[in-house]
């Protein structure tokens, strides 16, 4: 079936209308038609749907790609977004991709130590806001769900801003609300390390949870209108912030730990109780979270690096060699974009399609999935799943209206929130370690 045929059944009237359902042979022959046609005939289809809703993603790690340039480190200008860049983002990639918000994380390493994390991190946000206000005919800076819409509508690119990990706080509620001033719209609890409040997935876990101060964390969150973000948090963490929470959390680039058994996927207990929330796991594209062959053998490199330096300590050259020797027999598996998809149709069928997104993890990756290299690909993604016999509405979901209605909500709690309760001032000396000042 031709791409013209496919537009008269799916696109004779608007897609807004839905809440009649197409007659059933209608339907039924405009999915099979679908399903069975080519990946042009799909593309163009997808294209088609995306010029309805806007396309969100949930975690883009350009501006910390922009600190870490070698040659012209933290220099937007030199790093023309209006050519194509070294990394994974650029303007005419992102216009491909009909990207139509972004949520630019302005990340921090947890390891930062030499004057403390808020340095840092407002330096990250200098840099996010510059680039953004360096294109005003690409990017619109972006504070509620309804200003990404404007943006869209517009033509433009709805810019949020995502705080990757509650060490940026430095245990300060007020930290936080000097954070969300500031724009910072998510806040992903921690990052990879264990914090005095919460506990990380890729660290030790030292208090089984969240504390009672890390709970106020969530608490001020909701009243603030910040989405939580539980993306990297272990899941006893996952499981408090979902006990504590008045409004949707996200996790804003994160995959189904029961398809690719590493920490930082998520277990089918928490999704299953994404329902009751109203939060939305937003898909990453990172081939060790989306393949157990890649995840397999990433473990199976480094058991080989720790073996390697015993066996040869303070000698780097015979540890190089060594390694080398075993990668050349040992080739890096290839996920693939059906890898993404199969963990896609696993979060809809126990959360629900109500609860997915996308959160590529762009320019924070180093290695990438076949079919999605670069900020482009998305389509490539949604045509895979219209194969797959995803409806327009689960589609559109998945692109960004999940999200954006998460982010409503969780404005509308702010909202309720703020009429009831004043700023906290409690702190974690008073609720973690029963010591007033």
């Amino acid at each position: 079936m031709s791409v013209a045929s496919i537009a008269v059944l799916s696109f004779a009237a608007p897609l807004v209308a839905q809440q009649t359902p197409p007659r059933k042979p209608v339907a039924a022959a405009r999915t099979q038609a679908l399903r069975n046609a080519s990946l042009d005939v799909r593309l163009a289809y997808v294209r088609r749907l995306l010029r309805l809703s806007p396309l969100v993603d949930g975690h883009n790690d350009l501006p910390w790609a922009l600190r870490e340039e070698k040659e012209t480190p933290r220099d937007i200008e030199a790093y023309n977004l209006r050519r194509t860049t070294r990394g994974m983002t650029d303007i005419a990639r992102l216009r491909r991709g009909q990207v139509g918000g972004q949520f630019w994380s302005v990340y921090i390493p947890g390891e930062i130590r030499d004057s403390g994390y808020a340095r840092v991190q407002l330096e990250q946000i200098d840099i996010a806001k510059r680039v953004i206000a360096k294109y005003p005919d690409v990017f619109q800076p972006a504070f509620t769900a309804a200003d990404v819409r404007k943006a869209y509508a517009a033509g433009k690119i709805g810019s949020l801003l995502g705080m990757e990990g509650g060490h940026a706080i430095e245990n300060s509620l007020g930290a936080l609300r000097a954070y969300y001033d500031l724009g910072a719209r998510y806040m992903t609890l921690t990052h990879n390390v264990t914090l005095d409040w919460a506990d990380a997935a890729n660290d030790k876990p030292t208090h089984g949870g969240l504390t009672p101060f890390g709970k106020e964390v969530v608490r001020e969150m909701n009243r603030l209108g910040m989405l939580v973000d539980l993306s990297h948090v272990s899941p006893a963490v996952m499981s408090d912030a979902l006990n504590t929470t008045e409004a949707p959390v996200i996790f804003s680039h994160s995959s189904a730990r029961a398809l690719t058994n590493v920490p930082r996927n998520v277990p089918d207990s928490i999704l299953a109780r994404l329902p009751k929330n109203g939060g939305v796991v937003m898909m990453t594209f990172v081939p060790g979270f989306v393949s157990q062959k890649v995840a397999d053998h990433s473990a199976a490199q480094n058991a080989v690096v720790d073996s390697v330096t015993r066996r040869f300590p303070k000698d780097n050259d015979a540890q190089f060699k060594a390694v080398a020797a075993w990668r050349e027999t040992h080739p890096t598996p290839v996920a693939t974009i059906a890898d993404v998809a199969d963990h896609l149709d696993h979060i809809k069928k126990v959360a629900g399609a109500e609860h997915v997104g996308m959160g590529g993890d762009y320019d924070g990756i180093t290695e990438t999935v076949e079919g999605l290299e670069d900020v482009s690909k998305y389509p490539y993604l949604l045509a895979e799943l219209v194969k797959r016999g995803w409806t327009d509405v689960e589609l559109r979901g998945l692109a960004g209206e999940n999200v954006l209605r998460a982010l409503t909500r969780a404005e509308q709690v702010s909202a309720r929130l703020r009429q009831t309760r004043s700023a906290s001032t409690k702190t974690i000396e008073q609720l973690d370690r029963k010591r007033i000042p």
